[in-house]
């Protein structure tokens, strides 16, 4: 029991900074910080925050898409479609992560049902997400990306780890 409720706490922790993080780019945005509401119609976007340095700014936009803006054409039904199908995978790798033994699975699979469900939240409350980290090279850009992806990223990297690498 001791040990389901580190890992409650763990993902709790994620979601809270996730959602913090967010939390302070929308208050500098708009003065405060909506609940809810249509995404478009708080803040306009996209949005040069700061130029960081040469290679790294802090912008805003919304994603209204999946990873890197995929099923950004469904339309309408697009946030609702999104939203159930990240439930199914939240409910897939919650599942898998309480009968997980291993520390590295177990710590993979935190990291990704965690930063889906700090996804999750926003694209309930917003209808898509916020984004804020952006990093370019030599007129490269990587889609802008926020502290949830960055730990379901290395979740999945490391749970391919774990299974190339796992115990037989």
């Amino acid at each position: 029991m001791k040990k389901i409720w580190k890992t409650v706490l763990a993902l709790l922790g994620l979601v809270v900074v996730d959602q913090v993080t967010k939390g302070y780019i929308l208050f500098l945005l708009t003065g405060g910080i909506p609940l809810f509401g249509r995404a478009f119609n708080l803040v306009p976007y996209p949005f040069l925050m700061s130029r960081v340095n040469s290679f790294f700014n802090i912008v805003f936009t919304w994603n209204p898409g999946t990873s890197f803006s995929l099923f950004r054409n469904l339309g309408e039904s697009a946030p609702i479609v999104i939203i159930v199908l990240t439930g199914i995978i939240i409910g897939f790798f919650g599942h898998s992560l309480f009968k997980a033994t291993h520390r590295t699975e177990k710590l993979a699979l935190t990291l990704i049902v965690g930063g889906a469900l700090g996804n999750l939240i926003d694209r309930i409350r917003f209808g898509a997400v916020i984004d804020f980290l952006d990093f370019h090279y030599s007129g490269f850009h990587w889609p802008a990306f926020n502290f949830a992806d960055i730990c379901i990223c290395i979740g999945v990297a490391l749970y391919v780890l774990y299974w190339l690498r796992r115990p037989k």
